[in-house]
């Protein structure tokens, strides 16, 4: 199986829970982890599959992600046939609503036609507003065995990659 040249955009602020959970999976799908400012049009076409993260902020994902979007229509327009997908994940306090936050990155996608192969969400450490009060929500978050499920969601990635490519993946 060849892997897929992975670039993860990660965007992670207050207690850097969803920067974790990016170098876990960065570990398993030998990928780059950068922050959203440090993208080009340039360096995203040197990606075969791209990750977008980040930790949730008054119910949206961190809105410098949508702008590296900007990017990535840039670089798909001249890959000559070649295709890139791309999955999204998330840490916040209530992961649950992890669909509905991820929506309009998954929507900006499809518009420019990137299939998202995988989603992913676990707790993070949330201490926004009057939680900070009490100390917060999943203060331990993501534990072991949240890093454990994002290390399997990402081989599950790679097995879903090269159904996606089967011309790439062999």
């Amino acid at each position: 199986m060849t892997r897929p040249a992975t670039l993860i955009v990660c965007k992670s602020v207050h207690h850097h829970s969803t920067w974790q959970l990016a170098e876990c999976l960065a570990e398993v799908l030998a990928a780059d982890v950068v922050e959203p400012e440090a993208v080009t049009s340039e360096r995203v076409s040197r990606y075969d599959l791209i990750g977008f993260g980040s930790g949730v902020y008054y119910g949206r994902m961190h809105p410098a992600l949508l702008e590296v979007l900007r990017c990535l229509a840039r670089s798909t327009e001249g890959r000559g046939g070649g295709s890139v997908a791309a999955f999204v994940f998330s840490t916040s306090g209530l992961p649950l609503f992890s669909r509905l936050w991820h929506w309009p990155l998954r929507a900006r996608l499809a518009r420019e036609a990137v299939p998202v192969i995988g989603e992913f969400a676990c707790r993070g450490f949330d201490s926004w507003g009057p939680l900070f009060l009490v100390g917060g929500l999943n203060r331990h978050h993501p534990d072991a065995r949240d890093l454990e499920q994002a290390r399997q969601f990402a081989r599950r990635l790679l097995v879903q990659w090269e159904r996606v490519n089967p011309s790439q993946a062999a």
